[in-house]
């Protein structure tokens, strides 16, 4: 069992080796934010709003260039460190008290004043608001925010929690002027006014936003560049193409493991492109549903687990793109282990079947695996047939594959209609309570119940005492184990981040946060060789 140090690991997460597809050519030039022609940034990966009381998804990806936050990630950091804020500290020794202090002259966009009531103001908004698919989830330990004064900010939590820090860094956490966003309702239209690097100049829906320099900003945020338009395709294949045709500078997320392979090659199709890999902490996972008559029996379970063969699915679907996941806590954070190999080893359809035999359940077992059509890349369905060979080719298991939507497919599990079905997950903050406490008690992200006490009310409580996050590695250890032992949540990857960029673009390397989000101040172009 490997043990991470924290600040070493993501240290690690966030390094990044780079492919250059152009002999001779260096990723690194000097660089210059003079030239007027905005870069053109290519993804997969649209807003679903512009609101961030209603995003806890994608959107976070534009939100983190037009928003401010309170705490964000400049280059190198893996702590969050001060942007709209000046400082940021616990106030008392039990982890409950936050206070932040706001930098002078803060604006926003529209050139009004950015205070401590307008970031109160924010916060509750969410609370209040509470939208299905908004970030309240994330402020559960904060019970609520006092002003004092135009600068200070004071966050009252209803308990120790030492993420709370992390949570305020993500862009669910965007700041808002009250005088544009409803304090009880949605903003309706394609606006953004936020105080971020970058204003929204203009927005088209499942097209393309256009942004450019925020003269009222003030953050960390050491900009490479005047204007920046993100341009949004349906499938990575679009994309390449857009890239190859000069269309788009660079892409983000979305990049199919066929079209990396493709690029990593050599020939005229890759000439004056460049490929740069990072690792990554999104992870893709089974949910058993404990509701279904099937999959709430624990030999079922751990037979699937027994059978499932992570590398094929990693080598045969996605090409070695992503890594076998044995954990659902990801390599690179503390906590993270090989829990699930440390206990069912290789597949193996001889131990699965006496798992299912000493149960007493005949075989073979029927199981309905659900997935979704659009929302993790084309290579989705391809990773359930394969999921489906598995299974049905050990002889234990009859397996049926359904699919939607995703917005159809959200309800669905929410609503208990699938036994089994597959979920990705992107992290809010890189840490292991992120990757645990999202998935566990009565009410979670998955819609179906895991009410463990010894998690819930022991575990992650004790974890969040610790300012330390260093000090928290026994606790997830534990937390991990439990998780293998119930086998409701089976990890199967976890993705690398490929960015693919022209050779006249720089900062590739530098532009992802510890969250993989794309932070597109750091792009600017070469102007020498």
């Amino acid at each position: 069992m490997r043990v991470f140090n924290r600040n070493r690991s993501l240290q690690q997460m966030a390094a990044i080796v780079s492919i250059s597809l152009v002999a001779g050519c260096s990723l690194l030039g000097e660089e210059s934010s003079d030239d007027a022609k905005p870069i053109v940034v290519g993804t997969t990966s649209a807003p679903s709003t512009l609101d961030p009381a209603a995003a806890w998804d994608g959107s976070w990806e534009l939100f983190r260039n037009i928003y401010q936050t309170l705490l964000s990630y400049p280059n190198g950091a893996t702590d969050p460190q001060p942007d709209a804020a000046k400082s940021c500290v616990f106030t008392d020794s039990s982890n409950r008290t936050y206070k932040c202090e706001l930098r002078d002259g803060l604006k926003f966009s529209n050139g009004d004043k950015l205070d401590a009531k307008a970031v109160k103001y924010s916060i509750d908004r969410i609370r209040t608001i509470n939208a299905i698919t908004g970030p309240n989830g994330l402020l559960g330990s904060l019970a609520g925010v006092e002003t004092n004064g135009e600068h200070e900010v004071i966050f009252r939590l209803n308990k120790a929690d030492a993420t709370f820090p992390f949570v305020l860094a993500t862009p669910g956490m965007s700041l808002v002027d009250p005088d544009d966003y409803p304090a009880r309702s949605l903003r309706k239209d394609d606006g953004i006014v936020g105080s971020g690097p970058y204003r929204l100049r203009s927005y088209e829906e499942g097209k393309q936003a256009v942004l450019v320099r925020n003269d009222n900003y003030k953050g960390f945020a050491d900009r490479k560049n005047d204007a920046v338009t993100i341009r949004y395709f349906q499938d990575s294949g679009e994309m390449v193409k857009a890239l190859r045709a000069k269309d788009i500078d660079i892409t983000y997320q979305g990049l199919a493991a066929d079209d990396v392979v493709d690029l990593e090659g050599k020939g005229a199709a890759n000439e004056g492109l460049q490929l740069i890999e990072a690792a990554g902490s999104n992870i893709n996972y089974l949910v058993f549903n404990p509701k279904d008559p099937v999959s709430n029996k624990l030999a079922v379970r751990r037979a699937v687990a027994q059978v499932v063969d992570r590398a094929a699915i990693a080598h045969k679907i996605y090409k070695d793109t992503v890594d076998p996941l044995y954990s659902m806590v990801p390599s690179g954070l503390t906590g993270h282990t090989t829990a699930f190999f440390d206990v069912f080893g290789d597949p193996d359809a001889k131990k699965a079947r006496k798992i299912l035999s000493d149960a007493d359940i005949k075989t073979p077992v029927p199981l309905t695996l659900w997935y979704t059509t659009d929302r993790y890349g084309s290579d989705t369905g391809l990773e359930f047939k394969e999921l489906k060979s598995q299974l049905d080719a050990s002889g234990l298991f009859s397996v049926t594959l359904k699919s939607r939507p995703w917005n159809a497919y959200v309800k669905g599990y929410q609503n208990g209609e699938y036994p089994v079905f597959g979920r990705g997950w992107a992290p809010d903050f890189p840490d292991a309570d992120n990757f645990i406490a999202p998935f566990v008690g009565e009410q979670n992200a998955l819609g179906t119940p895991y009410p463990d006490k010894r998690i819930t009310q022991v575990l992650l409580p004790h974890s969040r005492q610790q300012s330390d996050r260093a000090n928290v590695t026994k606790d997830f250890e534990e937390a991990q184990q439990i998780l293998v032992d119930d086998a409701r949540l089976l990890p199967l990857w976890q993705g690398k981040q490929y960015i693919a960029s022209s050779e006249d673009v720089s900062g590739g390397e530098r532009s992802l946060d510890p969250s993989t989000i794309m932070m597109v101040w750091e792009l600017s172009r070469k102007t020498s060789w």
